[in-house]
């Protein structure tokens, strides 16, 4: 059933879309605007990186005619994350297990795959194009784990004088040694401006993890040409806000999400993370610039234009999730360039994207002292008064799951347990506390969409409860305290997890072979980083704990071959594990909608369409329809009036929408959830919208890895 609240919604919608009608288009006539391009040649879609496309052969009248053109198999099981890209009636692509593919963009035959050798499982979400007409080549700039390669575009084969041997290790030019202990991997693609390439990167949520430095590198030669201190160096500004030479020793404060670019200002324009312990920080003392910052740098020096820092002290892993978007707004008559931001608490940020100013009125409240000890929550933290958050912000009794009488009492007597009270309520010790929206956001790595004609924005927003604690780390030695500073939050101490996005390793040894267990520790795997800072004994001991277990006594031997190399940092407290509220049968605990797709005015502010979105197709078979679900991946808006998306976690569904009243106008299945953003294009004339088809963000779920790419018939009388 949907709460009462959300239905007020929905009927607002309703009206909203009474008033503007179902094919009334405020935007300028298609005929006043320039023929469209026919690529979608990056990251994004455009350089503002607002997944729009001015193509409109697929209108809000034929969508519904859509069939599959073509569909390309890699083989592969892992799952997709990929946007691709399209330059000339290729599709670029990646499989799994991170081949990179060139497909024929009209037929989807392969043209050429690339194999690095090296096995990628970490999510890997797209690639950059560079072109010199002046040269006459092209390359393909895009990560494999740790390396950045550059391939030719016209045959898929390494650039020999880039970097070595047409590759560069992110692990390198740190400041961190031995460069090979660095755990770095290249998730989302980095921004070409003019002969640079410039990237963040994935790096562990614990500590040891190298610093998150924004680096940019030359196209030609793989050479580093600037890099950006998001940890800074004394004399730096921000140093004074971490505890001195904290530069040394904290970690991440990372771009891992990808940015965007205003090439005519030579302006980039940079999300990061939070620092590393994510939940603790007392080794981190201070605002800790530039964590949970939105940058603006200069993108031929790497120099700080502007700032803002959204989160002061992280303690909530309140990274900004996503790329920003650029455009412009009308106010008072007066066109402003803006950046609009998204967060993992369900606002948009919007700034005038020259000096920084926001658009919006920012409010600034005091907020709880954390009772951790030798903790120090940051005592204020800002957040915007328009719009209106897109995700509700404090779970109440009232908002409890109604799904059955049963799952209310369970969500009920669990409730009375935690603590909640809103944004930036500090962890406790022993105690749980509700993240709301949790840890994956409302908004997340997809991105918004937004239509640059109306300035409508439009977000995918999931609405789930998380719930955490601290646990106090013990004294003891040797294989257990490895386990506890470098698993537990994810797997918890009694190796249980929280499956399925965290799954047990009670009995892995069952399931796994140990040198399975030890490459996974070492490499990482899906959303579990790698840890190469560990030495090849602790690797084998870890593993050894995991397939074998551990009795209560360790001989000293074991406990001195444990304690060889260098040691991660003790930590007094730590999380005891990442847990969704979710009832006894696998559903959110709390009230639908557990998912929304929603349609900001970002001139006023003001929302256009609010609707649910997604559903688990078994509940939806007993009635139960429009619960909205979890969605990973982000829409795509076209001037034919269309809004494109995947993303729905179980339904495995692709949808498109008026865009202008959230009316759903075609739905299809998909082979695998595509928690991908979709990309749309024309060759000869046709216009297609691909998709990377390959779940992994359920585990309950097979997956696999598979572009579809959708057209109107090609015969008119069909």
């Amino acid at each position: 059933m949907i709460s009462k609240p959300f239905t007020a919604i929905a009927t607002l919608s309703v009206l909203l879309a009474a008033v503007f009608g179902h094919s009334r288009d405020p935007r300028p006539a298609a005929a006043q605007q320039p023929a469209p391009p026919a690529d979608w040649p990056r990251y994004g879609g455009t350089l503002e990186n607002d997944h729009y496309s001015r193509l409109a052969q697929i209108d809000r009248k034929n969508v519904s005619r859509l069939e599959i053109a073509w569909q390309f198999d890699s083989g592969e099981e892992g799952g997709l994350q990929t946007s691709p890209i399209v330059v000339d009636g290729v599709l670029y692509g990646i499989t799994p297990t991170q081949k990179i593919l060139a497909l024929d963009a009209a037929t989807g035959k392969l043209l050429w795959r690339f194999d690095s050798s090296l096995v990628g499982t970490q999510p890997d979400r797209g690639l950059a194009f560079w072109q010199s007409s002046e040269r006459n080549e092209s390359r393909i700039l895009v990560g494999v784990l740790n390396y950045l390669y550059a391939l030719d575009a016209a045959t898929g084969k390494p650039i020999p004088a880039f970097g070595d041997n047409g590759r560069v290790d992110l692990r390198e030019n740190l400041g961190r040694e031995p460069a090979s202990a660095n755990s770095i991997y290249l998730t989302s693609p980095g921004v070409v401006f003019e002969d640079l390439i410039i990237v963040g990167g994935r790096m562990p949520e614990t500590l040891p993890a190298p610093p998150g430095d924004v680096r940019a590198f030359d196209v030609h030669t793989g050479k580093l040409r600037w890099a950006f201190h998001t940890i800074p160096h004394p004399g730096e500004p921000g140093y004074e806000t971490w505890p001195p030479d904290a530069w040394k020793t904290s970690g991440a404060a990372n771009n891992w999400t990808g940015m965007t670019l205003d090439a005519a200002r030579g302006i980039i324009y940079v999300p990061t993370g939070s620092a590393a312990s994510d939940f603790y920080g007392t080794d981190r003392a201070g605002d800790d610039l530039y964590a949970n910052c939105l940058l603006a740098l200069d993108a031929r020096t790497g120099k700080r234009i502007w700032h803002f820092q959204a989160v002061h002290h992280d303690l909530w892993d309140r990274d900004f999730p996503s790329p920003p978007v650029l455009l412009t707004v009308r106010r008072d008559g007066k066109s402003i360039d803006a950046v609009a931001q998204t967060s993992k608490q369900g606002f948009v940020y919007l700034f005038n994207r020259v000096n920084g100013e926001p658009l919006y009125p920012l409010e600034t409240k005091t907020y709880p002292a954390s009772s951790v000890p030798g903790e120090v929550a940051a005592k204020q933290q800002s957040l915007p008064t328009k719009p209106a958050p897109f995700a509700r912000q404090q779970l109440t009794v009232e908002m409890l799951t109604k799904r059955t009488p049963a799952a209310h009492q369970w969500a009920l007597e669990n409730f009375k347990m935690f603590q909640s009270a809103g944004q930036f309520v500090p962890l406790a010790v022993g105690k749980e506390t509700i993240v709301f929206p949790g840890f994956d956001g409302a908004a997340e790595w997809g991105g918004p969409a937004l239509d640059p004609l109306t300035g409508i924005i439009y977000i995918n927003s999931n609405e789930m409860a998380w719930n955490a604690a601290l646990g106090e780390s013990t004294d003891e030695t040797g294989t257990r305290a490895l386990y506890t500073s470098q698993c537990a939050v994810c797997h918890h101490d009694d190796l249980k997890g929280a499956p399925p996005d965290f799954p047990s390793l009670v009995a892995i040894g069952s399931r796994l072979t140990f040198s399975q267990i030890a490459r996974t520790i070492h490499d990482g795997r899906g959303r579990m980083p790698g840890f190469p800072n560990l030495t090849p004994e602790q690797t084998t001991a870890i593993a050894d704990f995991l397939a074998n277990g551990q009795s209560q006594e360790q001989s000293a031997a074991k406990k001195e071959i444990v304690s060889s190399g260098p040691q991660p940092p003790a930590m007094k407290y730590h999380l005891m594990g990442y847990n969704r509220f979710l009832d006894p049968d696998g559903y959110p605990a709390i009230a639908p909608p557990w998912g929304t797709l929603n349609a900001i005015n970002l001139n006023t502010g003001e929302y256009v369409w609010k609707i649910p979105f997604g559903e688990y197709p078994e509940l939806a078979a007993v009635g139960m329809k429009d619960t909205g679900s979890e969605n990973y991946g982000g829409p795509v808006v076209t001037a034919g009036g269309i809004l494109f998306i995947g993303a729905s976690n179980f339904d495995k569904k692709f949808r498109a929408y008026d865009s202008s009243t959230g009316q759903l106008l075609w739905e299809t299945g998909l082979p695998f959830s595509g928690n991908a953003t979709p990309v749309t294009y024309s060759v000869k004339g046709r216009q297609f919208v691909a998709i990377a088809a390959g779940g992994g963000k359920d585990r309950k779920s097979k997956s696999g890895g598979v572009y579809i790419a959708f057209a109107l018939p090609a015969n008119p009388q069909h």
